[in-house]
């Protein structure tokens, strides 16, 4: 009995359906002019990447805004309340900043909007406590004069929250 057999692999395309055998057919090299990615296909690619990147430092640098403030407002309450407790402690305001370091404060902070140590001080005639006895320093704020992009208010203008 004689069989009809063909001799080796049988030949397959990238689909998965069997092609006749070809000598002349070379499947696995590709023509000189599809290698790699035309110029327009990079083009788009490097468009892309572009405004990925831009939008990234976008975000970025609002985030860094919303973190700076988020400092500031930190920074306010803290030395308020350093300012309330000297006042309650000693029943007198304190005349300077200086005055609640270290005790109240352990330094100073800088001002995270403008990185400097200029603080604004507010000086009350009222008393703060029935205990005081002397008026001083009743409340802080920012040096800057720049505005908010989030509450369009200047940073000057923010008490403690």
């Amino acid at each position: 009995m004689e069989r009809n057999m063909p001799i080796g692999r049988p030949r397959f395309s990238r689909f998965g359906k069997s092609m006749p055998k070809d000598d002349n057919v070379d499947l696995g090299a590709a023509h000189a002019d599809e290698r790699g990615f035309t110029l327009l296909e990079l083009m788009i690619v490097a468009a892309i990447l572009l405004v990925l990147a831009a939008i990234a430092a976008g975000r970025f640098t609002l985030a860094e805004v919303r973190a700076r403030e988020a400092a500031l407002s930190q920074d306010l309450a803290e030395m308020n309340k350093a300012i309330q407790n000297y006042t309650t402690d000693k029943e007198a305001a304190p005349t300077s900043l200086d005055d609640l370091v270290p005790q109240y404060l352990g330094k100073i902070p800088a001002d995270p909007i403008n990185g400097k140590n200029d603080w604004v001080t507010e000086y009350c005639d009222d008393l703060l406590s029935a205990d005081q006895t002397s008026t001083g320093i009743c409340s802080v704020h920012s040096g800057s004069n720049d505005i908010s992009p989030f509450t369009n208010t200047p940073y000057s203008s923010w008490t403690t929250p």
